[in-house]
């Protein structure tokens, strides 16, 4: 299901009409063809599509948002809107300049075919290695448009295609259960061999169990569990939380808070994620949030960028079609370090690794107690086994001021592209 420009101008045209003196329409559509396998079998083939509009309007300086899925009666929707409109206070719109920002559709397709024979020659290369295994798979090619419009000449489109992978695994060894997992998302190529190769390596690791060692000892993120960390971070940079004060930064711009090891920042035009403009039509731009431990940049939406004095950093987006643009980041990249994981992990003598956690992260405190899903013991430089009913607790903030070495490995974790990641003591219990 396209989106329907024409559609998206008469409700700009409506609201004007009918006494709103400002009005956007916001309009994304997907078409999707999950591919899905369950228990080592092809399950399921399936399409899915959906549109969605939201118009928002302003009356004498209240906004009124509404919002519809698939067609609607224009008056309708904008009724609703200016209804809505009149129970809320004065919040006046702050469009950003006119223009026309039109992109060409990016992302290669590969067809259900395709995935139906990488799905079963990653199951069968998994059980060809661990004959007990269940395994399940899912593949996507998802179509997405995205159309932005406003009353102030503002008109923003933007179009990809993207791939995803999922791959798990589950293992029954009498009472003991283990599932290890991991996936992909890309616009060209998928790589299957390698998250196969990652789960076999880890479920190699995990052929014995053992007893964790206790007490605070250094820690390994993998990639997989490293975001963890960052999402605490990337909610500290928040330009929202920078000015209710929530936010342990902030006052310390400009300062060290981290260890001189890391650097993050923010990259609109990395695959497969790659982000034109926001959802308030700001053109989106490159961030250098921290640099070597110390506090760059922080980024907002319109209005929080306005506040802060910042030039708008292009991070308004909707959490969900019928919410309000809201700061968020795009495509977080952590600069990696020069070892791989296995150089790493040679160099310890005691130690931990976390690859997969049970639960919520840290709060904007920084402070966490997660149980470990998937953990393993590392005694004189190698993976002696599998670590269970083992937590891991401490504070993000503190445990990033003493970082011991940052992975040259990186993968995308949702938009944030981490390298493992290796801290010098954490509190495990088990």
């Amino acid at each position: 299901m396209q989106l329907n420009r024409a559609f998206a101008q008469q409700l700009i045209d409506t609201a004007l009409k009918s006494g709103a003196q400002d009005a956007e329409v916001y309009q994304s559509s997907s078409f999707s063809r999950p591919v899905t396998f369950e228990s080592n079998r092809l399950k399921q083939l399936e399409s899915s599509e959906s549109v969605g509009t939201a118009l928002r309007v302003w009356r004498d300086g209240r906004p009124g948002l509404a919002v519809a899925y698939g067609a609607v009666e224009p008056q309708s929707l904008v009724d609703k809107a200016i209804a809505l409109s009149d129970l809320n206070g004065i919040n006046r719109p702050d469009f950003c300049e006119p223009r026309r920002d039109i992109n060409p559709p990016i992302g290669k397709e590969l067809s259900v075919e395709t995935f139906i024979e990488m799905g079963k020659t990653a199951i069968a290369q998994l059980r060809e290695a661990y004959p007990d295994l269940v395994c399940h798979s899912s593949f996507e090619c998802d179509h997405s448009e995205t159309l932005l419009l406003n009353s102030d000449q503002l008109y923003c489109e933007a179009a990809d295609i993207s791939l995803s992978f999922f791959l798990g695994a589950e293992w029954m060894r009498g009472d003991d259960f283990l599932a290890v997992y991991d996936s992909e998302v890309a616009q060209d190529k998928l790589q299957t061999a390698e998250i196969v190769q990652s789960i076999l390596q880890r479920l190699q690791w995990a052929t014995q169990n053992t007893r964790p060692s206790s007490g605070k000892i250094p820690v390994l993120f993998t990639s997989n569990a490293a975001s963890m960390l960052w999402s605490t971070v990337s909610s500290a940079l928040n330009g929202k939380f920078i000015l209710e004060g929530s936010s342990p930064w902030s006052h310390a711009g400009g300062k060290q808070v981290l260890s001189p090891k890391i650097s993050l920042y923010q990259d609109p035009t990395a695959k497969p994620y790659i982000c034109h403009f926001d959802d308030e039509g700001t053109p989106t731009r490159a961030l250098s949030l921290i640099r070597e431990g110390e506090i760059q940049d922080f980024y907002g939406d319109r209005h929080t960028s306005k506040a802060l004095r910042l030039r708008p950093t292009g991070n308004g987006f909707r959490p969900s079609l019928g919410r309000y643009p809201t700061p968020d980041l795009i495509n977080l990249i952590v600069a990696p370090g020069e070892k791989q994981p296995l150089e790493i992990i040679a160099d310890l003598e005691n130690a931990i690794i976390v690859d997969q956690i049970l639960g919520g992260g840290a709060d904007l405190s920084g402070d966490f107690s997660v149980n470990i899903d998937l953990g393993y013991q590392v005694k004189n430089g190698e993976v002696i086994g599998r670590v269970k009913d083992t937590m891991v607790s401490g504070n993000v903030y503190e445990a990033l001021k003493h970082v011991v070495e940052i992975g040259g490995d990186r993968r995308w974790q949702g938009s944030c592209l981490t390298p493992s990641i290796l801290l010098e003591s954490l509190s495990i219990t088990g």
